[in-house]
């Protein structure tokens, strides 16, 4: 389940937004037509019922929305009650046992979940079309039967209280939270979606039931259905099931509306991180005001895209921020946000905050030009447009449109409007809505939120300040133990919250495959927790679930991984359960026969993608017969022949303690862990560390083409080159280098995107593991333009081999780097996977410790030393997928 309170989240619940264009001018009414042709129904109880029939894919997307969220809980404001019931729903009807619905799902391919937000929840359904019986059924029955089952109830209660320590844990979600609360003072905004833990805590059963009973009721309630079905089918049946639930009052609620601010409001808190979040914003209109499209324009024009106002001047020219942005948030038809966010280092956070007034100023000075709103146009309209390529986003669309205006077409007239903004308008509703007297800001600076500028240079030092020490490196105490069967034992305190994570990987993956076992990795990560000898896959699921923690497996190209985590008071049943999966998984044949389903299902869905057609076949001929030639979830023929016993057999070979290593990082004492640690895998035998001397790709010695065709509308172009090991000196320049050539101002994205409209995205990627990994070039165009987006795309990896980067190139991806990892770092369940990582592939477990130098370390030199040796090669891969009839029958170049 997903709940939303973050302003800045990326999320379903609001129509989705782009950053940037290819066209110069824009779109006419014509190229804004949209085929799309939905069917309303009303019943006579109230509920609204939306189809769309579209036969191109055999999917649907189902979907119930419900007119209620945080907003409207009344006397239990900041309870989360709209929240919780997203969660409980699923949890059982007076004909659907708990467990049942999901399994349903399931069983049906599909796939299964909710959201919640300000003024509404939703709950949707994806699946192949067969099974939308079975899906409008099951949500139509949720939404009027839900049971709320008391022992359920407790259980998810857990769940919730979890996600409460994961949010109080995530710097991101406080300094919303603080914006939020800084910014209103009457209106239910203030209060987050999810809740106070304080007020949740004294909620009962019977309050949720009866908020259930007061909001979910027909005349509150819109199905949508869109996808390969039959309209009159789908309104039959509901129109059947709804027959015997009449209208219910609907009591209003009163939402109060926030007064007019009368001058600018400040909220500062400090917090256990390493950088600053600064927001700023102005109140805003809602979705339905004839100014909204004005206004997101104005805010995409301010702060959207590597070429934005707020980018280039804040972040690039003075180099004030890690990242920033502007946005527009109509958090209902009434009400919405103008707002920008950054995240910068706390000694700069106060220049940064005077640069973003300046701009802000400068805009409503002298407005913007003709070419920065037709850009912005063709950023937003391409956003929108592509959230509606997909069953689930027109789905989303529609549905949203009912909840705003009860008009599923308001999204496209929503198009037309954006399309019909002017000049004359950014400059108006500039005026009326960045006021001096308007704004907000709040920042969550860092705990010693007196820390001083990191750029600045100590008397004496003739070295950056920041080169003396790692400013960007997050501290942890972390220990090192080897254990009698040799599991190396990583342990890193952090007592700032109750949580604690545990991740446990292992040497193996698809280094170890060949063509007929492919995929056995990846279907032993998603069996290992579906059964062990004193425990069933539901006993796994409910002993971990019931106390609010997960257990999941991954695979990948040179591992396999079991992460836990849990609360600090179930510390020792989460580990005890990690210990149970990893000594005594059983993969009974019933869980790995209907995981195989799930698999095959995977492979076709992969199958289905333009950009993974391309990466499987640059992949095939980039290094032959070697492993990593091979498809992670492997091929229809190798997974159909896998047993359990294979499974097994893989499992006691490489599940031993001389090849893995676990991390646990969180509120945990070192000195006790290592004990429990010790007791808990005794019985992990100690076998012998795999790979230590891999196969090596063989080099190649000519440039090939391979081609695929699809019936998309996109072509895909890729163009890979053999890599580096992950323990290769070259490796920080190979990282730099595929920064650099990804960042929405590298020279790939300035030159055929923003210049020559060529691509829709273009970048590149880097991969490494034991053995030498590969380094891929990757573009996506207009079918009609393959020729010359190749022969673009071709000149510049040409230049690049030959010349290396460029000073600015070069400074501005150590810093791209540098932030991403110091972000990424404050999270304990990163930092403990990437430290087990680390060590189980040679790097030492400290690795992240020594990052900031390595990277500022890297000089020009050593970039285009690099590049000579990894591009300007005789021998590359070039993959092509396109319609058929855009590419021509060539093998080599």
């Amino acid at each position: 389940m997903a709940s939303t309170s973050l302003l800045f989240a990326s999320s379903s619940q609001k129509r989705e937004k782009a950053s940037s264009s290819i066209q110069n001018e824009a779109p006419s009414e014509k190229e804004l037509t949209i085929s799309g042709k939905p069917q309303l129904f009303t019943f006579p109880d109230g509920a609204t019922l939306i189809v769309e029939e579209d036969h191109s894919a055999p999917v649907v997307s189902v979907q119930a929305w419900c007119n209620t969220g945080s907003i409207h809980e009344g006397t239990l404001l900041g309870a989360g009650l709209s929240h919780i019931l997203e969660h409980m729903l699923f949890k059982g009807t007076k004909t659907r046992a708990p467990g049942v619905i999901a399994q349903q799902v399931q069983d049906q391919g599909g796939y299964i979940n909710a959201y919640t937000s300000y003024d509404r929840t939703v709950y949707w359904i994806d699946m192949p079309s067969a099974g939308v019986s079975d899906a409008v059924d099951i949500l139509a029955d949720v939404m009027l039967n839900a049971t709320l089952p008391l022992e359920e109830y407790e259980k998810e209660q857990e769940v919730i209280r979890r996600e409460f320590a994961m949010g109080y844990d995530n710097p991101d979600r406080m300094s919303t939270e603080l914006l939020f609360r800084t910014a209103f003072h009457v209106s239910p905004f203030r209060e987050p979606v999810i809740g106070h833990l304080d007020i949740y805590n004294k909620l009962t059963r019977n309050d949720v039931m009866a908020y259930y009973k007061r909001r979910y009721v027909p005349n509150n309630l819109c199905f949508v259905v869109v996808g390969d079905v039959n309209a009159e089918k789908i309104r039959k049946q509901l129109g059947d099931f709804l027959e015997k639930y009449p209208r219910q009052a609907l009591e209003p609620v009163l939402v109060k509306e926030e007064p007019p601010q009368l001058g600018k409001m400040t909220g500062r808190e400090t917090f256990p991180t390493e950088l600053s979040r600064l927001n700023m914003a102005w109140k805003a209109p809602g979705v339905t005001s004839p100014d909204a499209p004005a206004v997101e324009i104005l805010a995409s024009i301010l702060g959207s895209g590597n070429s934005s106002i707020l980018n280039q001047e804040v972040r690039e020219k003075r180099e004030l921020v890690h990242q920033i942005g502007a946005g527009f948030e109509p958090l209902t038809q009434q009400e919405g946000l103008f707002y920008v966010g950054a995240i910068t280092d706390p000694g700069k956070r106060h220049a940064a905050e005077e640069a973003i007034l300046e701009q802000v100023n400068l805009l409503l000075a002298h407005g913007v030009t003709s070419e920065q709103l037709v850009k912005a146009k063709k950023g937003i309209l391409s956003g929108h447009l592509h959230a509606l390529t997909t069953m689930r986003g027109r789905a989303s669309d529609y549905g949203s449109s009912w909840l705003e205006t009860g008009n599923p077409d308001f999204g496209k007239k929503y198009l037309e409007a954006i399309n019909r903004v002017t000049l004359e308008d950014i400059t108006r509703v500039s005026a009326k809505y960045l006021t001096e007297d308007g704004l907000t800001i709040a920042s969550l600076d860092p705990l010693s939120s007196n820390a001083k500028d990191p750029s600045k240079k100590k008397d004496g030092d003739s070295r950056d300040g920041a080169s003396k020490k790692n400013e960007q490196t997050v501290q942890r105490n972390v220990q090192k133990f080897v254990l009698p069967n040799g599991l190396r034992l990583l342990i890193g305190e952090d007592h700032r919250l109750p949580l604690v994570s545990m991740v446990a990987t292992f040497r193996g993956g698809l280094l170890t495959e060949n063509a007929q076992d492919n995929g056995l990795t990846h279907l032993m990560a998603t069996t290992i927790t579906k059964g062990t000898a004193s425990k069933t896959a539901e006993q796994i699921a409910q002993t971990i679930e019931q106390v609010g923690g997960s257990i999941g497996a991954d695979s990948s190209s040179n591992s396999f991984t079991v992460s836990v985590e849990v609360m600090k008071p179930d510390f020792s049943l989460g580990l005890d359960l990690l210990a149970d999966v990893l000594t005594k998984a059983t993969f009974p044949k019933e869980e790995v026969d209907r995981e195989k389903l799930t698999q095959l299902a995977a492979i076709k869905e992969e199958d289905d993608q333009m950009t993974t057609t391309a990466r499987n076949l640059l992949k095939k001929k980039l290094f032959g017969t070697h492993p990593y030639a091979l498809r992670t979830m492997g091929t229809p023929e190798s997974v159909i022949s896998l047993t359990p016993e294979l499974i097994q057999s893989v499992y006691k070979q490489f599940a031993v303690g001389s090849n893995g290593v676990l991390a646990i990082f969180g509120d945990v004492n070192a000195k006790e862990v290592l004990a429990m640690v010790t007791q808990a895998f005794a019985a992990m035998p100690a076998g012998a560390l795999a790979l230590q001397s891999p196969l090596i790709p063989q080099e190649l010695t000519t440039s090939e083409v391979a081609q695929a065709t699809q019936p998309k509308q996109q072509a895909v172009i890729m163009k890979g080159f053999l890599g580096a090991s992950v323990t290769n000196p070259d490796r920080t320049a190979l990282e730099l280098l595929q920064t650099a050539c990804s960042d929405l101002g590298s020279r790939f994205f300035n030159r055929i995107r923003e210049k020559q409209g060529l691509a829709y995205f273009v970048g590149a990627s880097n991969s490494m593991g034991l053995a030498p990994g590969a380094f891929v070039f990757y573009l996506g165009t207009d079918p009609q333009k393959v020729d010359l987006a190749r022969h673009e795309f071709d000149d510049e990896i040409n230049k690049l081999a030959a010349d290396g980067l460029t000073q600015e190139e070069l400074d501005r991806a150590k810093k791209k780097l540098l932030g991403a990892e110091a972000i990424q770092n404050q999270s304990n369940a990163f930092l403990a996977a990437q430290c087990a990582s680390d060590e189980l592939m040679g790097l030492g477990f400290d690795d992240y410790q020594h990052r900031f130098a390595a990277i500022n370390a890297v000089s020009l030199d050593a970039i285009r030393n690099v590049t000579r040796k990894y591009l300007a090669v005789p021998g590359s891969v070039e993959t092509i997928v396109a319609p058929a009839g855009n590419i021509r029958p060539t093998d080599r170049i």
